[in-house]
C-alpha cells in the first residue's frame, strides 16, 4: 500500500478514465436534477439558479437602464436582483467588481437570465478547456482534458454561476503564450484586472525576469479598460466603486460575511479561529511575501518553464486574503502545468498521489472547513506550491550534478 502511494502506481490510466467519467456523470446529473427541481429560476433552497451570477446580470440591467453606479449601492442592487426574479425575496449577492467588468455584465443582461447564465457558463468553460488543451502534451491530452472537465471546482463554479473559468482561461492562456507571443500574453494578463486580487505577483514576475513587452502590454490593457469604462459609465460609477471597497473589506472579508468556510486563504483561516484582524493580515502578509520571494528565485532560475508557470498560478491564490472555493479553478492551471512537466520528465515519489489529493480538494473543502474549521482548500494550495518548489529544487540539483560529471569526464 505504502509503495503504491509513494510511486503513484495506484493511479493507472484506466482508473483516471473511470474516476473522471464518474465525476463528470455525477456533475451533469446534479445540474440536471437541480434545474429540474427548481421553481422557474429559483432553486429548492430559495436561491437563484447560478446564485452569484444574479449579481452580474442585475448589475448589467442597471447599466442598460442608465444607472451603472447603482450597482455599487447594496439597496439598489438588491432591488434589481429582486426585480429579476419577479420581486421574490432572494438572498442578496453583492457586486464587488471594478467598473471595467460592467461592460460584460451589460452584454449578458441583453439576454433573459436563464439564457445568459447558460451562455456565460458554456463560453467561459470552453475558454478554460482550450487553455488546458494548450498546456498538456498531445500524448496525454485525452485523459488530462477529461480530468480538467471533471475537476471538482468545475462543479462548484457552475453551481455559483461564477467566473472561475474565465480567470483560469486568461491566466492559463497568458502563461502558454508568454514566451511565444509576449504582447498577447500581456493583454490577457491585463484583462485579469477584473479580479485585481489575483494580479499581485504577476507584475513582480514579469519585472524580475525582464519581460517588459508583456509588462507594458498588461499595463496598457488595464489603463485602456479603465479609460473605456470611465468614458462609458462616468465618474460617478468609479467614485461609487471606490466607496464600495470599504463595504467589501469590512463586511465581506474582515467580518466573514461570505462565510469563512468559503474563503480559502490564510487570512480567513486565522479569522475563523478567532484571530484579530491585524494578526490575520500579518499571517496573510507572511505567506504573500514568502511566495513572492520564492517566485522571484524560481523564475530567475534555470528551472523548467512549466514549473515556473505552475508556481505562479498557485502563488496567485496564496497571496490574496480573498480567494473563494470556486476561485480554485486557477489551481487547475497549476495542476496542468505540473502534470505536463511530469509527463515529460517523469514523476518523483508521492507526486502523483499528492496531485490527485489536491485535484480532489475543492469537492470537500467547504464542507470540511464548515464542519471542523480545517481550511482544507488553503492547505491544498499550499501543498501544491511547496510540491512545485521541491520539484524545481530537485531538478536543478540533478542538472548541476550531471553538469559536474560531464565537466569531470572532459577534464
Amino acid at each position: 500500500m505504502i509503495d503504491s502511494i509513494r510511486s503513484g502506481s495506484w493511479l493507472t490510466g484506466e482508473r483516471v478514465w473511470a474516476y473522471t467519467l464518474i465525476m463528470v456523470a455525477l456533475t451533469m446529473a446534479a445540474i440536471v436534477i437541480w434545474v429540474a427541481l427548481a421553481d422557474g429560476l429559483i432553486d429548492r433552497n430559495g436561491k437563484p439558479l447560478g446564485t452569484d451570477f444574479s449579481n452580474v446580470w442585475s448589475a448589467g440591467t442597471l447599466v442598460l437602464e442608465g444607472t451603472p453606479e447603482a450597482s455599487y449601492d447594496p439597496a439598489n442592487h438588491y432591488e434589481a436582483q429582486r426585480k429579476a426574479f419577479g420581486g421574490r425575496d432572494v438572498p442578496f449577492y453583492g457586486w464587488h467588481y471594478p467598473p471595467m467588468f460592467l461592460g460584460m455584465a451589460a452584454l449578458l443582461a441583453l439576454f433573459p437570465y436563464g439564457l445568459a447564465l447558460a451562455l456565460w457558463m458554456t463560453s467561459t468553460l470552453a475558454g478554460y478547456l482550450a487553455a488546458m488543451r494548450a498546456i498538456v502534451p498531445t500524448q496525454a491530452c485525452g485523459a488530462v482534458m477529461l480530468a480538467a472537465l471533471a475537476y471538482p471546482a468545475v462543479f462548484v463554479n457552475i453551481g455559483h454561476g461564477q467566473n472561475g473559468f474565465l480567470t483560469a482561461a486568461l491566466l492559463g492562456g497568458a502563461l502558454v503564450l508568454l514566451d511565444r507571443k509576449p504582447v498577447v500574453a500581456g493583454v490577457l494578463i491585463g484583462l485579469l484586472a477584473y479580479k485585481p486580487q489575483f494580479g499581485v505577483l504577476i507584475p513582480l514576475v514579469l519585472a524580475a525576469t525582464g519581460r517588459w513587452q508583456s509588462f507594458a502590454a498588461a499595463a496598457i490593457t488595464v489603463l485602456a479598460a479603465a479609460g473605456l469604462s470611465f468614458l462609458a459609465f462616468g465618474t460617478e460609477t468609479w467614485l461609487a466603486f471606490g466607496e464600495s471597497t470599504g463595504f467589501t473589506r469590512d463586511h465581506v472579508l474582515e467580518a466573514g460575511g461570505t462565510g469563512w468556510q468559503k474563503i480559502q486563504s490564510a487570512f480567513a483561516a486565522a479569522r475563523s479561529w478567532g484571530a484579530p484582524t491585524g494578526v490575520a493580515y500579518g499571517l496573510q502578509a507572511l505567506f504573500a511575501v514568502s511566495a513572492a520571494i520564492s517566485l522571484t528565485w524560481l523564475w530567475r532560475s534555470h528551472a523548467a518553464f512549466a514549473l515556473k508557470a505552475a508556481a505562479l498560478a498557485a502563488a496567485s491564490l496564496l497571496a490574496t486574503p480573498y480567494v473563494l472555493d470556486y476561485d480554485m479553478m486557477v489551481l487547475a492551471v497549476a495542476l496542468a502545468f505540473f502534470a505536463a512537466h511530469g509527463f515529460e520528465r517523469g514523476f518523483l515519489p508521492y507526486e502523483k498521489t499528492l496531485l490527485a489529493a489536491v485535484w480532489l480538494a475543492p469537492l470537500i473543502a467547504r464542507s470540511v472547513a464548515g464542519a471542523t474549521g480545517v481550511p482544507l482548500g488553503f492547505i491544498a494550495i499550499a501543498i501544491l506550491f511547496i510540491l512545485i518548489l521541491h520539484r524545481a529544487v530537485s531538478d536543478l540539483a540533478a542538472t548541476d550534478a550531471f553538469t559536474r560529471r560531464e565537466n569531470l569526464a572532459q577534464a
